[in-house]
């Protein structure tokens, strides 16, 4: 018989069986397609910056919280700057391995507290006594003033373990030998509540939501303990909660509320308990307080309202000039300025009615609450998608989740609107809530739950105009969306979308694998991002049984094919990307995966498509990657054939060792239906020096394999798991003999 070519369509298709699809690839991880050709994916690697000011906190290179949001922008000055939002902290970067600057807005400040440490003899673990601090558990606190406690310097910068109202523990780097003790006078300057890494539910049956997401929670504590009766309810800070009437979830209880007392500490009044089927109880000084903000409409969250979803924290961003505008979703907007010393990072500030911020005096109706904000490039509005009014003037003062408010052009504090601005508002009505927002070549693309609409600039009077694009679609969350090419592209609930003028559902050879292997409690956690040198769109997001992002699948749109993996490393370690971000101010494509040294709760920055190998961690390994091909007939696939010889064709260039290879598995089967029969793999090695030699006339590798394989029918895998190796496939052949037909 003659030699079989090993041809085979590029893309990985699962929508049917192996034998089905066969002249196609099935099974891979960590490859690419690259003019029609399988290959191995570029590498990776870590920034070498480190945190800038900490006494206490993660590893070198690996940041506090799992990071959500990137944004790159270059100042006047010059400077190269990289903002990563994670649900622990806010940082700027300057510069590529350049310090990581912490920019999380303040909340509260606290000064010259005395008595306010308590140690004990031989233990790390010191309780601070601070009246009213309103911090919860996983939050951080700089603590100044210069108090030694029994030897021990407080000064510095420590994440809290929450006790009560009045209390806390912090860990230092050293313990007392001796003296327990009570003592010092300090201040605390506490930063803005810490976020949920993932999203949570309450206990019960509809207590969380089904294909839907929620607005971010307001959060704060009980001062006091109370009883099941009492209906003015003191609690540590009223931030975040609405003044007219709300709701709120104290351990089990739904308590509904008619107005608040605004201040830190502050009060919950005309409360109604144990609203909503739930039963009144009593509760401890420092029980947690969180605002109720259940889903509406079908498919998003039960009736009953017998708990609340937990969001997790997504930051949204966009740059006001040099500056920076950014907000955490269900929070209020901040402000930060690249400061008169160029040096110098200062933290953001809050947009808030009444202050002034870099020199403007925001007006009283400026949102409080936002769940995703953006800066127009027409004219420099400043928009708040999902948001409120204060003064319940020009939007209802209760956080609105389809509400749109936009400041006066070129203002970020001017929000009220006037005959002499062109500030404004609009509410959308496809939906339950405004889940994103992107901005493309010609308007902005607005994403409820259920809907798209288009945002243009109009001018005066009407400023800005929407139509609605697309009804009935869906999207899994507020990054699940990227645009290549003028082409925006983005994952819903149950498949892939386009929008190129007008929404198509985007065909994928991998809608059946991705869809019915996702976690969709997590749909929040899905990041989508380009890597515009090989025309590709990647989404990453948590499988079924996963509460961690720890799956890939890409769109190659210039090629129309689709390609999957795992981020698991060589050591099975999770590298789930949480953001990613390709920059034409930056080198190589960016992404933020959980820090090695760190675990899933800490972020480390890495560069896609830099060297061969695994360079997230502290020590390199090498990229496991491989692809197995659909089976195929051998010969005619009526009789049994003999396969003997194996002719390879690849090429190894860019590998950076001496001697390359890759494996080549050949795996015979009978029927369609039976197990695979014993797979041989040869290896292939290349006869070259990769190490002192970079550029190649003719590529030199093994010019045969033998194998000894019978069968009807055959599966072809090539894979690599050495350091250095760098492959692309061309188009093997194999020596085929007849072998009978016997079964």
């Amino acid at each position: 018989m003659p030699l079989q070519k090993l041809e085979f369509k590029p893309g990985v298709n699962r929508e049917s069986t192996s034998y089905a699809n066969e002249g196609g690839w099935f099974e891979c991880n960590k490859i690419r397609f690259r003019s029609g050709q399988v290959e191995k994916l570029g590498g990776w690697a870590r920034d070498t910056g480190t945190l800038a000011t900490a006494n206490s906190g993660p590893p070198t290179g690996v940041l506090w919280g799992a990071a959500r949001s990137m944004w790159n922008w270059v100042t006047l000055s010059g400077y190269n700057l990289l903002g990563i939002g994670t649900n622990l902290k806010y940082y700027i970067q300057n510069g590529v391995g350049g310090a990581f600057y912490d920019a999380t807005p303040i909340r509260l400040t606290h000064t010259s507290i005395t008595n306010a440490f308590t140690t004990t003899v031989g233990s790390t673990t010191v309780r601070v006594n601070d009246p009213n601090h309103g911090a919860q558990t996983g939050d951080f606190v700089t603590i100044s003033g210069g108090a030694t406690v029994s030897g021990i310097a407080m000064n510095g910068e420590y994440q809290i373990t929450y006790l009560s109202s009045n209390t806390y523990n912090i860990t230092t780097t050293g313990a007392p030998a001796s003296g327990s003790t009570t003592a010092g006078t300090a201040t605390f300057t506490y930063q803005i509540t810490s976020g949920n890494e993932i999203y949570t539910t309450g206990v019960g049956w509809g207590a969380g939501n089904w294909g839907g997401s929620v607005t971010g929670v307001a959060s704060t504590t009980i001062t006091a303990a109370i009883n099941s009766t009492i209906s003015v309810i003191p609690v540590a800070n009223t931030a975040g909660f609405a003044t007219t009437p709300g709701q709120v979830l104290i351990d089990s209880e739904l308590i509904t509320y008619t107005s608040i007392t605004l201040g830190i500490p502050g009060s919950l009044n005309g409360c109604v308990r144990g609203a909503n089927g739930t039963v009144a109880a009593s509760h401890s000084s420092g029980a947690l307080v969180q605002l109720n903000t259940p889903f509406i409409g079908w498919g998003r969250a039960a009736p009953s309202g017998l708990g609340v979803g937990l969001q997790m924290r997504i930051w949204s961003q966009s740059n006001f000039g040099e500056n920076l505008v950014f907000a955490a979703r269900g929070g209020p907007m901040y402000y930060w300025a690249v400061n008169a010393n160029p040096t110098v990072f200062d933290r953001g500030v809050e947009i808030a009615a009444g202050t002034t911020v870099d020199g403007a005096l925001v007006d009283d109706t400026c949102p409080d609450t936002v769940n995703l904000v953006l800066v127009s490039d027409a004219s420099r509005f400043v928009f708040a998608f999902g948001c409120n009014d204060p003064t319940n003037t020009y939007a209802t003062s209760v956080f609105d989740p389809m509400q749109i408010r936009w400041s006066d052009q070129e203002s970020f504090s001017v929000w009220q609107p006037a005959t002499t601005n062109q500030a404004g508002d609009y509410r959308l009505s496809r939906g339950s809530s405004i889940v994103t927002a992107i901005q493309t070549r010609q308007e902005t693309l607005v994403f409820t739950d259920s809907a798209l609409y288009g945002m243009q600039y109009l001018g005066p009077p009407y400023v800005w105009g929407f139509q609605i694009l697309e009804d009935n679609i869906s999207i899994a969350g507020p990054n699940a969306v990227a645009t290549a090419s003028n082409v925006t592209y983005w994952m819903g609930m149950d498949k892939f979308y386009m929008y190129s003028g007008r929404t198509q559902t985007l065909p994928s050879t991998l809608r059946e694998y991705v869809f019915s292997d996702i976690n969709l409690t997590q749909q929040y956690q899905v990041s989508a991002g380009t890597n515009e040198g090989y025309n590709e769109v990647w989404w990453s997001y948590c499988s079924a049984n996963s509460t961690v992002v720890d799956r890939y699948v890409v769109y190659n749109y210039l090629e129309n094919v689709w390609h999957y993996g795992d981020w698991s490393n060589a050591n099975g370690a999770n590298q789930g990307r949480t953001a990613w971000l390709d920059s034409a101010l930056r080198t190589a494509p960016m992404a933020c995966a959980y820090g090695v040294a760190g675990g899933n709760t800490n972020a480390t920055l890495v560069y896609h498509e830099t060297g061969v190998d695994d360079g997230a961690g502290t020590s390199t390994l090498p990229i496991l990657s491989y692809i197995q091909s659909s089976d195929f007939d051998i010969g005619d696939g009526h009789n049994y054939g003999f396969v003997w010889r194996m002719i390879p064709d690849l090429t190894f260039d860019g590998s950076i060792i001496n001697n390359p290879s890759a494996d080549f598995t050949v795996r015979p089967r009978r029927f369609p239906g039976s197990n695979y029969g014993a797979s041989q793999e040869p290896t292939v090695t290349s006869t070259q020096n990769y190490q002192t030699q970079r550029t190649y006339t003719v590529q030199q590798f093994t010019e045969q394999v033998y194998v000894r394989i019978r069968g009807r029918q055959m599966a072809f895998k090539i894979s690599s798991n050495d350091a250095g190796v760098q492959w692309q496939l061309g188009v093997s052949r194999i020596d085929i003999r007849p072998d009978g037909r016997k079964a």
